[in-house]
């Protein structure tokens, strides 16, 4: 492909993109294909020679898009927000053309500097503790994860092989595997199932905690476990707390917890993927109570900061800790100036991508204002979505809405519940996902994409009601038919019971 055929192709594609972005609510939220549709259209194998980008173009439309669930229109209701503006997907585009793999200062210093000055910048639009800034704490300072699995992974094997050696100093007979045998993690039952499953990747039991009526993680029930798993010999190592709980979004008690984590010597980790983003807002950092005794702490940048994924930023206070996990030397990779982060023994892999590039772009253009209206009008939004369910007798709101989330069921038995849930999938207008309540099923109903407007919550709203409508009604016709057919079966038991009482007379008589 020359470079005029290129320019052609690159141009053809912001088009596409511009018109995708535009025309996005004439698009089903959910795609009509079936598991195999495109494993069965594409061919076996690659092409011997080269085919011309108009007819990838046409295949984007017939074949790819298809089998796309459309996650930033403003139907999407389910899971949480995935960021997106047009800023963070310029700098995508330009962090691909650099391509460079950023795993050392050297190897491109702006991929780390860049980095480590937006990590500043948004812990202190965030106001979260200084020790967690490189600019006024030499061992603390930001990264830039791909998820907040990876942030709480990382942050388990840093908090594993810290608790090792603390043990291992204080009894040198004792064996690492031995010690490390005893280790125990915990978290609350309402965390994301990513905690659970970085406790099971790092070899750590991570006990699943009861929660309050609240549905938040107290300290005195934290006691309780670390202090009866002493009893038994084991070395409480590792804490993960929940700002922002998947199913309802509570918030666990970080100035309970903290102080119980700091007297034990446990390592305390802030899961605050979602809500983290509210923090930008002046109105909501009183969730952030207790924060000055957190170790680490995770953002989802990605989810409602308008950058698109990936992007979850994990503050330390102390990086040493992560260094002394994960460092392997080789003479290819020379020790980086100390007066920056090296990034490589932060995280799991090696190579590094320019991610730091889209949060420059967007937060230079948005501003903290621009992200702090963008914050309040979800908000807002979910909001009115809440005035239409209690407008409507028929629903309950089953937790105080937090954030940009409504938790919602059908009154009665939860099966209409699961009902209204598959029938709005079936139908792929609107996408919402059931969570659970006190072992309730209930909708989820989350302001995720950025182009959302009253208008579009009142067309969501009108799909909703109208199904309910429709499942209300055939409920009703099928009690009508039971209570039809129930009467001529009362008739038949008492003619049984006056014809055996009528047997039983003659008998007698007889």
């Amino acid at each position: 492909m020359d470079t005029s055929e290129f320019t052609d192709f690159a141009k053809a594609v912001i088009d596409f993109v511009a018109d995708y972005v535009d025309n996005i609510r004439d698009r089903n939220v959910l795609p009509d294909v079936e598991p195999g549709y495109l494993i069965k259209a594409l061919p076996k194998e690659m092409p011997e020679k080269s085919e011309k980008w108009q007819e990838i173009m046409k295949d984007i439309e017939q074949y790819i898009m298809p089998g796309i669930t459309h996650w930033n229109s403003p139907f999407f209701h389910a899971y949480f927000p995935t960021g997106n503006s047009l800023p963070s997907l310029v700098a995508d585009i330009m962090s691909s053309a650099i391509g460079a793999v950023g795993f050392s200062w050297i190897t491109s210093p702006a991929y780390t500097e860049l980095e480590m000055v937006m990590c500043d910048w948004l812990a202190r639009l965030l106001h979260l503790p200084e020790d967690f800034l490189f600019c006024k704490n030499e061992n603390g300072g930001g990264i830039i994860q791909g998820s907040a699995s990876e942030c709480t992974f990382v942050c388990l094997l840093a908090a594993k092989d810290y608790a090792t050696r603390r043990v291992k100093n204080l009894y040198p007979e004792l064996d690492e595997d031995q010690i490390k045998s005893k280790l125990v993690a915990y978290t609350s039952n309402q965390s994301n199932s990513s905690v659970e499953k970085a406790g099971l990747l790092g070899s750590v039991p991570m006990r699943l905690l009861s929660v309050n009526d609240k549905h938040s993680l107290r300290g005195e029930t934290l006691k309780k476990a670390i202090e009866e798993d002493l009893e038994k010999g084991l070395i409480p190592c590792y804490v993960v707390a929940t700002l922002g709980t998947t199913n309802i979004c509570a918030f666990d008690n970080l100035e309970e917890l903290g102080p119980i984590c700091k007297k034990y010597n446990v390592w305390l980790h802030v899961d605050a993927a979602y809500a983290g983003g509210s923090f930008v807002c002046p109105e909501y950092r009183y969730l952030l109570a207790g924060v000055e005794y957190v170790d680490s702490f995770n953002v989802n940048a990605h989810k409602w900061l308008l950058i698109n994924f990936d992007a979850s930023i994990m503050w330390v206070k102390d990086s040493r800790r992560l260094i002394e996990a994960f460092s392997v030397s080789r003479t290819y990779l020379p020790l980086d100036k100390k007066i920056v982060a090296d990034y490589r023994h932060w995280q799991i892999s090696l190579g590094r991508r320019f991610r730091s590039l889209k949060m420059w772009f967007v937060f230079r253009i948005y501003g903290a204002e621009g992200l702090q209206r963008h914050i309040r009008h979800t908000i807002r939004l979910a909001h009115v979505f809440e005035e239409y369910v209690r407008s409507d007798d028929r629903f309950e709101i089953v937790a105080e809405v937090c954030m940009a989330i409504v938790c919602f069921r059908l009154k009665g038995d939860e099966s209409l519940t699961k009902k209204l849930l598959d029938r709005l999938q079936a139908r792929r207008r609107i996408y919402l996902v059931a969570g659970s309540y006190e072992n309730k099923v209930i909708a989820r109903f989350v302001i995720c994409s950025r182009l959302c407007t009253e208008e579009d919550i009142a067309v969501s709203w009108n799909e909703i009601n109208s199904q309910t409508t429709e499942i209300l009604q055939e409920e009703l016709c099928k009690e009508k038919i039971h209570d039809a057919t129930k009467l001529p079966n009362d008739i038949a038991t008492r003619i049984a019971d006056l014809n055996l009482n009528t047997k039983e007379i003659s008998q007698k008589i007889s």
